[in-house]
């Protein structure tokens, strides 16, 4: 039983975990829907908890006062005299809950830092029955789960006046998480997390990533030698449990990474492989130097020549093949269908020979399912999520918007799993866009929009990538926020914020925010002549259509075309073309509610799949018909469509 209940609109779910955790530092038990189980209707469990808590915390917001779930919690705790109230952005309070005390937490401050938290502290004791516990210490929570040691390597200061020493640097530490991602022992922070903390953000780090050590250190060039010096920090009692400095010749370099992390299992107690071959010089300096800067497809043909250079220098070097296998599946999404197939058997030899040398690299892996296409391999791309999900996490430096394993989930319909998988990659590299784009995606799916909208908009703030911008753009709609949509489709946000190979969907937004029968017979026509261009439609153009309202022309689409490309040069192409990823998303329920669904999922191999693994999607148990049983006749009468046109 949770001592304390806390009600919160979805737009606030940041302010609401930051009180709980609050709360939880002052002693007391407190439950919130994130501690919802999958096996219990949400209403039955919501009721339970608020009968039992002793304290009910509202956090009002202006979308709280609108959310008719907030304002029944609150007059429940109202009713039985344990409402404790406040307000994180000054929202006018409803009746009667405006008679009633509420604390102003408004403002920048996180609520236990804020200077009127101590009036809820107090409430909430008061309804206790007794003063306020004492103040625990500070709890931290494991991103690897248990309570074993969690890394965060910094990157190392270039004390050089050689600014060429910045890759340099920043490759020694990359190096050494590499390593030691590789063991079995030790759970290391994703490079993309704890890189954001240089210079003097340095101490901040710790906190920020809740980790039990870093190690930091500095490097310093003068002519052919280097200096490295290195620490190793427990960050709860701020003891240095280890230190050393290497002096080498700069040939020497990847030798002393050798020797840094010997020293850093030895002093945390765990054995480690670290039997991994140096790395020319050269090689590396070309690696660092491809790391991409966004999704395009030039900035994935400048990453390919530079890592073709660093395998053609260092054959044995696992992270470059991997990183050009996945630069180049990248640009692939980007070319004519037809020559796909044989482009594609150059890459997989390059992600094949990373994974000669490192049998579970993670970035082959994941260049290896892109290879797969969009719809009817499903089974062979829930083969590689499998054995992504036990590799070490997939890092940001790679091109594209996220882990394919992750997607996997959402491509066959398992949007709760593939939640789950996402938050635990996020937790691992809880600064790493591509998986918070992840996890903001599948929110969007499970229709936690205001959750969804604050991870996009944090993405796009800093990176150009357009799949981003649309899922920014996209969750307005979704949340029919068309004050803040209008500002976006402005020309200077546009321009900021570029879509791309997605502009062409825009005009189905506007008609969902606009369904007059104008509209509606210009969306017919619209999506109906784009058909007859191409000889075929995608599967979400399908969804989108369905969800301004034309079921039937959807379906009457879907009879009359094929699902895939057709080989010519109106073909879809870009990241997201021919995926099934929106037929599941909330969003779109309006195609999934209808009986024929199962008939387009038996053409896209997905009833095949369903039926051979027994994973059925979440839409199984929520549409209005017997989804099996309707899966299993389409799957007697319908034929599975080849994706690669003939």
């Amino acid at each position: 039983m949770a001592d304390i209940f806390i009600s919160y609109a979805r737009s606030t779910a940041r302010q609401a975990r930051a009180v709980a955790d609050a709360l939880r530092r002052e002693g007391y038990s407190v439950w919130n829907d994130d501690n919802l189980p999958t096996h219990r209707a949400y209403g039955e469990v919501i009721e339970e908890q608020l009968a039992l808590a002793k304290a009910v915390v509202v956090i009002w917001s202006a979308e709280a006062v609108r959310s008719q779930w907030v304002r029944s919690e609150a007059d429940r705790a109202r009713g039985e005299n344990k409402l404790v109230q406040l307000s994180v952005d000054g929202a006018r309070l409803p009746m009667p809950f405006d008679q009633i005390q509420c604390a102003d937490l408004s403002g920048p401050a996180m609520a236990h830092t804020h200077p009127n938290w101590a009036k809820v502290t107090a409430s909430v004791a008061d309804l206790m029955g007794a003063a306020a516990p004492a103040p625990s210490a500070p709890r931290r929570t494991s991103h690897a789960g248990g309570g074993g040691p969690l890394l965060a390597v910094l990157p190392f200061d270039n004390l050089s006046n050689d600014a060429e020493m910045e890759f340099f640097s920043d490759g020694v530490s990359e190096d050494i998480i590499q390593r030691l991602s590789r063991g079995a022992g030790l759970k290391v922070i994703g490079r993309t997390s704890s890189f954001q903390f240089r210079g003097g953000h340095k101490a901040e780090a710790a906190e920020a990533l809740a980790c039990t050590h870093v190690l930091d250190g500095s490097i310093r060039r003068a002519a052919g030698r280097v200096r490295v010096s290195a620490h190793l920090v427990d960050t709860r009692s701020r003891t240095t449990l280890w230190s050393d400095r290497f002096d080498r010749d700069i040939e020497d370099i990847f030798a002393v990474q050798d020797e840094i992390s010997e020293q850093i299992a030895a002093a945390l107690g765990h054995a480690f492989d670290l039997d991994a071959k140096a790395v020319d010089v050269g090689a590396y300096d070309l690696y660092l130097r491809a790391t991409p800067q966004s999704d395009t497809p030039e900035e994935a043909q400048r990453c390919i020549a530079l890592l073709e250079l660093a395998v053609e220098k260092d054959p044995d070097f696992a992270d470059a093949w991997a990183r050009l296998a996945d630069a180049s599946a990248h640009h692939l999404l980007f070319e004519p269908y037809r020559g796909r197939p044989a482009r594609a058997k150059v890459i997989r030899r390059h992600a094949e020979r990373a994974l000669k040398l490192d049998p579970e690299h993670p970035v082959a892996l994941n260049a290896l399912m892109s290879l797969e296409p969009p719809f009817g391999a499903f089974v062979e791309m829930e083969s590689l999520a499998h054995r992504m999900m036990q590799a070490r996490p997939v890092p940001q430096g790679i091109q594209g918007t996220g882990s394919a394993a992750v997607q996997f989930h959402l491509n066959v319909g398992r949007l709760r799993e593939g939640l789950e998988s996402a938050e635990r990659w996020l937790k691992m590299d809880p600064l790493n866009r591509n998986a918070a784009n992840g996890v903001g995606f599948y929110l969007c799916g499970v229709e936690r929009y205001g959750e969804a909208a604050e991870i996009f908009d944090a993405i796009i703030a800093d990176y150009d990538a357009a799949p981003f911008s649309w899922n920014a753009l996209v969750t307005r709609a979704y949340m029919e926020d068309w004050e803040e949509f209008d500002r976006r489709m402005q020309p200077d946000w546009l321009a900021a914020h570029p879509l791309r190979e997605l502009r062409g969907i825009l005009p189905l937004l506007r008609v969902w925010r606009d369904p007059t029968p104008e509209n509606l017979a210009a969306l017919a026509q619209r999506v109906t002549t784009g058909s007859q261009a191409v000889g075929g439609i995608q599967p979400g153009t399908l969804a989108v259509t369905a969800r301004a309202g034309l079921v039937d022309l959807a379906y009457e689409l879907a009879e009359r075309f094929p699902l895939g490309p057709q080989g010519n040069s109106r073909d879809i192409v870009g990241i997201n073309a021919y995926r099934t990823e929106l037929l599941f998303q909330a969003p779109y329920k309006a195609l999934r509610d209808d009986p024929r669904f199962p008939t387009i999922c038996a053409r896209l191999g997905l009833v095949d799949y369903w039926m051979t693994s027994g994973a059925w999607p979440d839409c199984a148990t929520e549409v209005p018909y017997d989804f099996k049983a309707a899966c299993e006749r389409a799957a007697a009468e319908v034929p599975k469509e080849p994706f690669w046109p003939s």
